[in-house]
């Protein structure tokens, strides 16, 4: 995959959209880095928050191989694999 270069600050306010049914996602919350390789793992969106106050928070995790694509001010991604977790 040809990618072009990005700061993580652009990337965080780019669209994260599923190729797969078009929705969006949301914007990038955290990234993943395997600090021993230097390689991003993936990229962390915020989920939803259920409960009250005190409820922790739900996030979707996307590994950065289902990204397809990083444009200008979108990043599609492949949906198939997505998951979500409580942080």
């Amino acid at each position: 995959m040809d990618i072009p270069a990005h700061s993580i600050s652009a990337m965080k306010s780019m669209e994260v959209i599923d190729i797969n049914t078009g929705t969006k996602l949301g914007l990038i919350k955290d990234l993943k880095i395997d600090i021993e390789e230097c390689k991003i793992i993936s990229i962390i969106l915020p989920g939803v928050k259920v409960g009250g106050w005190f409820s922790k928070e739900k996030y979707i995790e996307i590994e950065w191989s289902d990204i397809q694509k990083i444009g200008v001010d979108v990043i599609l991604v492949n949906g198939d694999n997505l998951f979500e977790n409580k942080d």
